[in-house]
């Protein structure tokens, strides 16, 4: 029977690892999706014979339904409980790759992607509530998220190994198949693991903030898909991006109304958990650089395989692992979020400024690994902070709609890195060649040029996400995660006494 207190089991019980464990597998499925599919686009090109300027919709598409569908994800998980939600997202994510996998059709497979995305925007949030249900006013919940951020952080880098794996042994289409192997039993196992909490008094869903902050997010999406392939003078790019800000400002204004919104704005308004979405996004839209130049610089300019690529990444997800797991077990609750934010952020900074020296014919070890290693100890301290902070003191019936701010501020920031620093590196790689008209190897140079230029602007902004960790994530970070977790153990036992 469904009720709206907590489960005893759910939060002391020993069951609650179980939980974590099938909690970070349906979570690395989604993270590691939205890159496994980048390694096996050649050869899905080949099969399904679509244009090379067609082949970025493998991955829009997945971003757009993603990116537009969370806050409804995460709204859904409030009201009729997180549970199900799980288990619709992981049930309709294996289907939906099932029929990417038996693509005969270019349409077929943007189709696909599309149904993944709109399914692992249920999946998602659902499972970060979950998590912050599970091991509210545990002292458990530091090392729960410990893990549970480094998997997020780092899901995307083993995309690419396993993208590589699948890819080079057997078949373009099992870099999709794989999700059944994931999804149907974590799904089995939720049946039976998982208790089902929703509100005694359901309310009624805020539809037109439904509509109102899907379609301004879809715009915002697409707008910036569209500036990396087009341009951001294109007349699509600017109506995408002016509607997608039009139709979140009136989202805001609705949502300070209604009298049960999609997105209560005391979520946002908190400045510890505001700061948190705001580093998330930031971080997120830096990063995306590593993962997308650092590939391209790995197969052509150093001759690495599709797998070799992947192993490549491997050691800045070690690090991610490592620093993430330390930082929420043995340094949040005494020093809070701020000043781990603030030495990730500046690692991130040396990482991009190491990357912007790249060589024709460096070396990995020399060149590629300090940067990675960098880059892996400043995401762990930055993503393993935040994501605890963003779901820190909110109340059980606003978990899902703040857990599905966290992974929409990292979709929109990844969205938004890679369109702005795309169209740096192939305006700085363009301009190169035109001043080099007659140099040797002129190719290879400007590309080395734009991979130069875009670093650097990374290394901007992850200097935005050091003032912004500077300006307004609160200094008293521990205080207020004591004094979260005191309030949630009152709660509990309030609950249980009731119960």
């Amino acid at each position: 029977m469904s009720t709206s207190s907590p489960n005893p089991a759910a939060v002391r019980g020993p069951n609650r690892w179980a939980v974590l464990a099938l909690l970070g597998v349906a979570q690395l499925m989604v993270v590691l999706d939205a890159t496994i599919v980048n390694v096996a686009l050649p050869s899905a090109q080949r099969a399904l014979h679509f244009s090379t300027d067609n082949r970025q919709w493998i991955i829009t598409a997945y971003a757009l339904a993603f990116g537009s569908l969370l806050l409804l994800g995460g709204k859904l998980g409030d009201l009729f409980g997180r549970k199900w939600t799980l288990i619709g997202g992981l049930s309709g994510f294996a289907v939906a790759s099932a029929i990417g996998g038996l693509s005969q059709s270019f349409g077929m497979l943007v189709a696909a992607r599309a149904l993944q995305g709109a399914f692992g925007a249920m999946l998602a949030p659902s499972a970060l509530g979950l998590l912050t249900v599970t091991f509210q006013g545990s002292p458990d919940r530091a090392k729960a998220f410990g893990i549970f951020s480094a998997i997020a952080a780092g899901g995307a880098s083993v995309g690419l190994l396993l993208g590589g794996v699948l890819t080079q042994a057997i078949s373009w289409r099992w870099s999709l198949y794989v999700n059944l192997a994931i999804a149907v039993p974590v799904a089995l196992v939720a049946l039976r693991l998982l208790s089902n909490h929703r509100p005694a008094a359901r309310p009624r869903i805020d539809l037109p903030g439904v509509a109102l902050g899907s379609a301004g997010l879809f715009s915002l999406v697409y707008g910036f898909s569209s500036a990396e392939t087009s341009a951001w003078s294109d007349p699509l790019t600017i109506i995408a991006l002016t509607a997608g800000a039009i139709l979140l400002t009136c989202f805001i204004a609705l949502e300070r109304r209604v009298e049960h919104p999609l997105l209560p704005l005391h979520i946002l308004w908190d400045r510890a958990r505001g700061g948190a979405f705001a580093t998330i996004a930031l971080a997120g839209s830096a990063v995306f650089a590593v993962f997308l130049f650092l590939t391209y610089y790995l197969q052509q300019n150093l001759g690495f395989s599709p797998l070799r690529t992947g192993l490549a990444f491997l050691p800045m997800t070690g690090m991610i692992v490592l620093t993430a797991t330390t930082v929420q077990t043995r340094v949040l609750a005494r020093t809070g979020a701020k000043p781990i934010v603030i030495v990730g952020m500046s690692l991130g900074i040396v990482a991009m400024i190491l990357f912007t020296r790249l060589s024709p014919h460096g070396a990995y070890i020399s060149q590629v690994l300090p940067g990675l290693l960098l880059t892996g100890v400043g995401m762990g301290a930055v993503f393993a902070p935040a994501f605890s902070t963003a779901t820190l003191g909110v109340k059980s019936t606003d978990a899902g709609i703040a857990s599905a701010m966290v992974n929409t501020s990292q979709q929109v920031g990844g969205s938004v890195g890679t369109a702005l620093l795309s169209t740096i590196f192939a305006s700085a790689a363009a301009s190169y060649a035109s001043a080099h008209a007659h140099a040797a190897v002129l190719a290879n140079a400007a590309s080395l040029h734009g991979y130069s230029t875009a670093f650097g602007w990374a290394a901007g902004i992850f200097g935005v996400g050091l003032l912004v960790a500077l300006l307004i994530l609160p200094s008293d970070g521990a205080v207020r995660a004591r004094s979260a977790q005191a309030d949630a153990r009152a709660d509990l036992d309030l609950s249980l006494e009731s119960a």
